[in-house]
């Protein structure tokens, strides 16, 4: 899994947020949820760790941003 680095969080409203879910639709459900409050750059993927339960999905959320100045989703 890709680590945290500085420019993720170098600012206040910057934020990482992992989602845990059982499966791929409920992770990407939560992530258009989170899009549809704040931009956040799309996580096109989950991942899964062997010998661990569910798929991890991880966002990038900018919080700073005014809610007509979102990136338009696809």
């Amino acid at each position: 899994m890709r680590q945290i680095n500085e420019a993720h969080v170098a600012a206040p409203g910057l934020a990482v947020v992992e989602v845990a879910a059982a499966d791929d639709e409920t992770a990407f459900a939560i992530r258009e949820l989170l899009a549809a409050r704040c931009a956040i750059a799309l996580a096109d993927r989950t991942t899964r760790e062997p010998g661990e339960p569910g798929v991890r999905l991880r966002c990038f959320l900018d919080l700073r941003q005014e809610e007509d100045r979102r990136p338009v989703r696809p």
